[in-house]
């Protein structure tokens, strides 16, 4: 099942993509005095309610999905269904607490990027939710930081219950789905930090890379998220980038050196994690950065990063 935020000019409320590619308004399709009408406010909530939730939302979506065409176009004129289309989507979790960018994970993109060696655990940083922007958005090139942004497709995992200092078999059963990220970075200070030559200089360089993911729409995120059950193996999913429809990324994510229930169960020796937060996986090879020459984002472009069983999430980037 793929569950989405549907963006209502004030907010966002949940919604499920249907197999027909109309987007679903779970609160309008809730039938009175049933179950259905527990669906909360917030796709965040809503996960949050665990298999119990979610099972109420397969189960309406599931009537709906079975109605016949009247009734649906009865649902179409409410505006219970909606046109893909003309929908315009949020975030699905537009507001999380805890977004963990990976780093160093993809193998290829390890190799690319000089050779850099395979870290001994999950390497990662912060993202802040400020940066958070949805599909099918406009991104502006950072007017202080415009000529080297790099794209950088991700799958990351939701997750689904609240979990601290868990082990990765543990980590697991607290992912509730997947989605699709684009982790877009201002590399202007990556060449400063592998030329440093004393480790203190190379730090205080490396920190402003990290900064350089940190602006408003550098964290892009959707479409939808897909429940765990209907992925299987994380691990066996492909992701592929495009830039103005040139294919730049394309990877089998069993390339992967730390899976998702590595990853969590590392970082929650740290973080207490809730519903609705974040971790991704890292990018694999095809960056601007590691290209000889270098690419990067102009203007007028768009960028796709298509997870299979996931969807496209794109953007277009302007000044």
């Amino acid at each position: 099942m793929k569950l989405v935020t549907i963006d209502t000019g004030r907010g966002g409320v949940p919604g499920a993509l249907l197999a027909s590619g109309e987007i679903l308004d779970l609160h309008r399709a809730a039938a009175p005095e049933t179950p259905e009408t527990w669906i909360p406010a917030t796709l965040r909530e809503l996960i949050a309610g665990g298999p119990g939730g979610i099972a109420i939302v397969r189960g309406l979506v599931a009537r709906v999905e079975a109605a016949e065409a009247e009734t649906r176009s009865a649902l179409c004129a409410s505006g219970v269904l909606r046109d893909a289309a003309t929908t315009r989507l949020r975030a699905p979790i537009p507001e999380p607490r805890i977004v963990i960018g990976g780093g160093l994970n993809y193998r290829s993109h390890l190799r690319e990027m000089a050779g850099t060696p395979e870290p001994a655990r999950p390497t990662g940083f912060l993202k802040a939710i400020s940066s958070i922007t949805g599909p099918d958005t406009v991104i502006r090139l950072p007017p202080q930081a415009p000529a080297m942004v790099d794209w950088e497709g991700e799958l990351a995992c939701v997750i689904g219950r609240a979990c601290h200092d868990v082990t990765p078999r543990e980590a697991l059963g607290c992912i509730a789905g997947y989605t699709v990220v684009n982790d877009i970075s201002a590399r202007d200070w990556v060449d400063g930090r592998v030329h440093r030559k004393q480790p203190w200089e190379a730090r205080l360089t490396w920190e402003l890379n990290i900064m350089g993911k940190q602006f408003a729409g550098f964290t892009a995120m959707g479409p939808a998220i897909t429940t765990a059950d209907d992925i299987g193996d994380p691990n066996n999913l492909t992701l592929e980038t495009r830039l103005n429809g040139d294919v730049v990324q394309h990877v089998h994510t069993s390339d992967v050196i730390f899976g998702f229930a590595e990853s969590v169960a590392f970082f929650s020796r740290w973080y207490s994690f809730l519903p609705g937060d974040l971790v991704t996986t890292g990018t694999p090879a095809g960056v601007g950065a590691g290209r000889k020459p270098p690419r990067y984002i102009n203007l007028a472009m768009f960028v796709e990063v298509e997870v299979s069983g996931i969807g496209i999430l794109r953007n277009t980037v302007i000044a």
